[in-house]
């Protein structure tokens, strides 16, 4: 039997409010060092390293590592649409600052909320959900159309990025979408994660090798920063929001992911001094608004009563 999942409470937002500024220092972590080690090749070690210790705390835990529970075709895709996530965000920050790409992988809700609404009769959008998504999407189009004059010397490039920032999300989204319409709803968490692992560093150390990124300038600050990714970020960060799963309601703890695209315009303008436009802050803060009302729909309605 599933135990209750309980309404949030200080150690929730306590650790929520972590999680989001890990989330943020991702693309921060990654554009520190990408003049030393290129992005995608910085993603693949990082994998790596997080796939080796998801693998042990699955062994500790007794957690079948065998593929003999079915999931493997699903685990394929979600691995490589995990990888192309991963992939795009790594070549968008080639081009774009971590503060557009803080924003725009976070649109992937809105991909997940439309996907699932068409496949699972449970996942139906309510229209408060719906002025959210267009909401957000009016945000994207500012910050597309709009560019403002940091922009204006390098427009084309930072409009680059920015749109693979935003196909990263859509694969993001799209990962949730299959995860819930297949057999990897129901199977633990750390094998679909290291599912997604090592599909990543499968993918993305071809596509480094393959594309001449492999080149490394050895210094402590490249490879603390790989490190820290990959313990930080690809292992305890996930394991942790598992874990917040499992205790609390989703719907409770969905509503608080506008913190990390908030949290990675602050340290990307505080930590790598980058520039911030009045047409993207505008997007930005729409792009918010809609992941409160889409993730945040439950919370809204019971918070109003209905």
């Amino acid at each position: 039997m599933v135990p209750d999942r309980k309404q949030i409470d200080s150690q929730a937002f306590s650790l929520m409010v972590l999680l989001c500024l890990i989330w943020a220092f991702q693309q921060i972590a990654i554009k520190a060092v990408a003049a030393d080690m290129a992005p995608t090749f910085q993603i693949a070690l990082r994998s790596i390293i997080g796939a080796a210790l998801v693998a042990f705390v699955m062994w500790r835990r007794g957690i079948p590592l065998s593929l003999g529970d079915g999931t493997w075709k699903a685990g394929l895709v979600v691995g490589f649409l995990f990888a192309v996530e991963f992939l795009l965000l790594g070549e968008g920050l080639r081009y774009t600052t971590a503060s557009h790409m803080a924003v725009f992988l976070y649109t992937a809700p809105f991909f997940a909320a439309l996907g699932l609404h068409f496949t699972i009769p449970e996942e139906r959008l309510a229209p408060l959900q719906w002025f959210g998504i267009f909401a957000a999407f009016v945000g994207v189009a500012i910050s597309f159309l709009a560019p403002g004059d940091n922009q204006a010397e390098n427009a084309s490039n930072i409009l680059l990025g920015d749109f693979l920032g935003l196909m990263a999300g859509a694969a993001w989204g799209l990962t949730t979408v299959v995860i819930r319409n297949t057999g990897l709803s129901n199977t633990p968490a750390t094998k679909t994660l290291l599912y997604q692992l090592i599909g990543a560093f499968a993918l993305l150390l071809v596509a480094a090798v393959v594309s001449g990124q492999t080149e490394v300038n050895h210094t402590p600050m490249v490879w603390g920063s790989v490190l820290i990714q990959g313990v930080v970020i690809s292992f305890f960060s996930y394991l942790c929001w598992f874990w917040l799963l499992r205790k609390y309601l989703a719907s409770r703890l969905g509503v608080f992911s506008f913190m990390t695209p908030m949290f990675g315009i602050v340290l990307g303008v505080l930590l790598l001094n980058e520039p911030l436009d009045t047409s993207f802050v505008v997007g930005a803060i729409l792009v918010t608004a809609g992941i409160v009302l889409v993730s945040g729909y439950g919370w809204i309605r019971a918070s109003l009563g209905r």
